[in-house]
């Protein structure tokens, strides 16, 4: 066995009704809750907010890519609280942007200085994250991403941003449009995938949670689509959605989440169908270095794909895929979400400035690469 290092992450509550027990996992004091208005207005957060009653300060205001100055705000408002402690309630977006908070009003760090990896050694406020839809596995990692200059992604990952507990309500999750449960769906999906396949710090416990995570995620996602208040398709979608967080988070995602950012940062393209639009063009640009190991996951989403050979078995993971994503109603081309030729030089660019991820893709991909395969999905 190769040496490696895991990080399990937070501790999780899991059940209907549990984010009313976060008073008891925060300190006393008021409570920072980072959350979006969409969420407020239908209600989630309502038993929660009730529970805290006049310790919660609510910070409502994140937006889908949410900006540094976002997070920033949220600080601001949180130091003016004199909080004591965060929480994260919503999509990806809100967690992101909570785990940054917390950091930085615990540590007094500049956002500034801890872009990157590992450049947040400081301490941070008592943390609890609640996801609300199946997919970013937020909750479970140490990473945040911000929009800088209004298009670029920039990554936070130390493991001071692990959350103290992560509560996993999959009742939260009843009422998401079939669009935001698909895309949030396969982000977990590619979330597993990456995992697997990356080409830095794989490990057998990643490996193993990534599998699990891929299997649920796999037999439940049309349910959760076609019957969105189904209990067992949507606690599956969630635990398969955390599952693959905790793998990811110690095996890091690689080059389909580098392409998928900037579609999210210039076309404002929902991240899990920025994940989806270039997932099949990169893994087809990896199947020399990656064969092996797609023909590993295919029978999970396949079992007929079992007695295949191995070539066989690696195509028809990509086929699988394709097969969920359209039954789902995911969009295919890049020009369903307004991408056009013209753009597709400065995506290539742009995809460039994610080294971080890039070094763990199986092959390299180059911006002549980075090119060619936003040309394929467009």
């Amino acid at each position: 066995m190769t040496d490696f290092r895991f990080d399990y992450g937070p501790r999780v509550l899991s059940g209907a009704g549990r984010s009313t027990s976060v008073p008891d996992l925060v300190p006393e004091g008021p409570v920072l809750v980072v959350t979006d208005t969409g969420v407020r207005g239908l209600g989630l957060a309502d038993p929660m907010l009730a529970a805290l009653a006049d310790r919660a300060v609510v910070f409502d205001a994140v937006e889908p890519d949410p900006s540094a100055a976002t997070a920033l705000a949220a600080v601001a408002a949180g130091r003016e609280a004199g909080v004591t402690s965060v929480v994260g309630f919503g999509g990806g977006s809100p967690m992101d942007v909570a785990k940054v908070v917390a950091y930085l009003l615990g540590s007094g760090d500049d956002l500034d200085a801890i872009y990157g990896v590992d450049q947040a050694k400081g301490a941070r406020l008592p943390l609890v994250l609640i996801p609300t839809t199946a997919g970013t596995g937020s909750e479970a990692t140490p990473i945040a991403i911000l929009t800088v200059g209004g298009a670029e992604k920039k990554g936070i990952v130390a493991r001071p941003l692990y959350a103290d507990w992560a509560i996993l309500d999959a009742a939260l999750t009843f009422g998401l449009p079939r669009g935001v449960t698909a895309a949030t769906g396969i982000d977990a999906m590619v979330h597993a995938i990456e995992a697997f396949t990356t080409k830095r710090l794989k490990n057998p416990l990643s490996d193993a949670l990534a599998k699990e995570a891929l299997r649920l995620l796999g037999a439940n996602i049309r349910r959760a689509c076609d019957d969105p208040a189904d209990p067992g398709a949507r606690g599956a979608m969630l635990l398969g959605s955390h599952l693959a967080g905790v793998a990811f988070a110690n095996a890091p995602v690689a080059g389909v989440h580098a392409l998928a950012y900037p579609l999210g940062g210039h076309f404002h393209v929902l991240h899990g169908l920025s994940n989806a639009l270039m997932l099949p063009h990169v893994l087809g640009h990896n199947m020399a270095a990656a064969l092996p190991l797609y023909a590993d996951l295919a029978p999970i989403l396949d079992s007929s794909l079992a007695s295949l050979g191995r070539q066989a078995q690696a195509q028809g993971l990509v086929e699988a895929l394709a097969a969920i994503a359209a039954d789902c109603g995911v969009p295919s081309r890049l020009r369903d979400v307004g991408v056009k030729a013209a753009d597709l030089d400065m995506l290539a660019s742009e995809a460039m400035k994610q080294q971080r991820l890039l070094i763990n893709n199986p092959c390299e991909i180059g911006l002549a690469d980075a090119r060619r395969l936003y040309a394929a999905a467009l």
